[in-house]
């Protein structure tokens, strides 16, 4: 009897272990580093990288994006050895130039497949898109099986150009289009500095086919709306210009902007986004 009361104990708790690693909640962000710049003085890189990878550690992230890194910073964040990234250089689709990378737990994550596009009319190679006059943009991209739910998803990092207007509205497009190609009906995330505010063209275009976290959240959005401070502690940030998009397979639990900052200086020039998934 006393063996038989044991065995069914220990298939519930197996039973429960595995439902609740079905619904495992992911952590995921978004987060604009702001590339080494040494005129921003006391706000270069070297004296707020241990700001960054200290907001990172204690928020707990998963998986995240990140915008405007160059190669040696993502190398000083990927000294947090729990997490790895993947995604190129925007200049010559290796290391050179500001990255869109992707960061995940080593220990949660597989990667199953990667890639990288530019946001333009030639997205397979490097270049400038439409009536961008600075920059090549980068979208980096992978897909995911999540160790603890054994559930497959794709991620995309993007950075939208600053600049020009009709390049910000033909990348919305893009991403659809790409997103669709790639990930086709798979569950997937898209996160990034869409250099946007809600009422574009180009972020309506990219809800006909994902959520915006912040409209979708069960629990009301955290912090302030606005995701961009210019390293300005007393910034208004009324402007949401970072966003994080779901595809309808995933529940989203809650949505915040952090605000967190040292001496009233923050860890990048842009706040980053954070969010609580579940794939469903």
């Amino acid at each position: 009897m006393r063996l038989l009361i044991f065995l069914l104990l220990g298939s519930l708790l197996t039973t429960t272990t595995t439902f609740a690693q079905k619904d495992t909640p992911i952590t995921v962000a978004t987060y604009n580093l702001r590339y080494n710049n040494k005129g921003d003085g006391i706000n270069a890189w070297p004296n707020r990288k241990e700001n960054v990878k200290a907001l990172i550690q204690f928020h707990e992230f998963d998986l995240f994006g990140t915008q405007e890194a160059l190669r040696d910073q993502l190398t000083d964040v990927a000294e947090l050895t729990e997490f790895a990234f993947l995604g190129a250089g925007r200049d010559d689709g290796k290391e050179a130039g500001e990255h869109s990378a992707i960061f995940y737990k080593k220990d949660r994550f597989k990667v199953l497949q990667s890639g990288n596009f530019w946001l333009s009319e030639t997205p397979d190679k490097p270049g400038k898109g439409w009536d961008a006059t600075c920059c090549n943009r980068i979208c980096s991209w992978a897909k995911f099986n999540d160790l603890k739910t054994k559930k497959d998803f794709y991620f995309f990092s993007v950075h939208f150009d600053h600049q020009g207007v009709e390049a910000r509205r033909q990348s919305g497009k893009l991403m659809v289009e790409k997103i669709k190609g790639i990930a086709k009906n798979t569950p997937a995330i898209l996160v990034g500095d869409f250099n946007s505010t809600p009422d574009t063209e180009q972020i309506k275009t990219i809800q006909t086919l994902l959520n915006d976290s912040h409209s979708v959240t069960k629990m009301p959005p955290y912090g302030p709306e606005g995701t961009f401070n210019s390293f300005k502690f007393d910034a208004p940030m009324d402007q949401r210009i970072d966003y994080i998009f779901v595809s309808k397979q995933f529940d989203v639990l809650k949505y915040g902007v952090l605000t967190d900052a040292k001496e009233q200086r923050y860890p990048s020039d842009h706040q980053p986004v954070v969010v609580k998934v579940v794939l469903k």
